[in-house]
C-alpha cells in the first residue's frame, strides 16, 4: 500500500508535457494537424520567449497557431509557413535561429566564453605554481645571521 501511495505521489509531482492548443484550433485533417504541431514546436512565443507557441497560453501564441493552421489549409508548405511568419516577426520567432551574420554571436558566444574561461584557469594555476615555487625556497642565512641564530638557540636551552 505504501509503495502504491509513493508511486502515485511521484506521478502527481512529475511534470507532464503541456500543450496549449485549444480544441477549437485543432484541424479536422490529422495530417495537417500534425504538420501544424511540428511547425508550432519550432516557433517561439513572442510573449513568453522561452516557450514554443505550441506550449504557450499567451493570446499572441494562439494567434500565431491559428495563422499557421490557416496557411496550411490554404495549401502552403511547411517552409512557406515558416518563411511567412519569419517575414512578419524576424528570425527571433524561431526557437533555432539560422546561422548568419546577425546570429553568429548567439552560436559562437558560449564556445568563446568556455575557451576564455579555460585560458583564465590555466593562467591562474600557472601563475600560482610559479609564485609557490619561488616563495617556497628561502634565501640561505648569512654568516652573521647563523651566529645570531646559534646564540638565540643557546640562550633558549638554558
Amino acid at each position: 500500500m505504501r509503495l502504491a501511495l509513493l508511486a502515485l505521489l511521484f506521478l502527481m509531482t512529475t511534470p507532464l508535457p503541456g500543450h496549449a492548443v485549444n480544441p477549437d484550433e485543432v484541424l479536422a485533417d490529422p495530417a495537417l494537424e500534425t504538420r501544424a504541431r511540428e511547425i508550432s514546436k519550432g516557433l517561439r512565443c513572442l510573449v513568453c520567449q522561452n516557450q514554443s507557441i505550441d506550449d504557450s497560453d499567451a493570446s499572441l501564441a494562439k494567434d500565431l497557431r491559428v495563422l499557421v493552421r490557416e496557411r496550411l489549409t490554404a495549401g502552403d508548405s511547411n517552409e512557406q509557413v515558416i518563411a511567412y511568419v519569419v517575414s512578419r516577426y524576424g528570425d527571433f520567432v524561431l526557437l533555432k535561429p539560422p546561422v548568419n551574420k546577425a546570429t553568429l554571436a548567439l552560436w559562437l558566444g558560449p564556445f568563446l566564453l568556455i575557451i576564455c574561461g579555460l585560458i583564465a584557469i590555466v593562467l591562474f594555476f600557472r601563475r600560482n605554481a610559479k609564485t609557490a615555487t619561488t616563495a617556497a625556497a628561502p634565501a640561505p642565512l648569512s654568516d652573521e645571521e647563523e651566529k645570531q641564530l646559534a646564540k638565540l638557540l643557546a640562550e633558549s636551552d638554558r
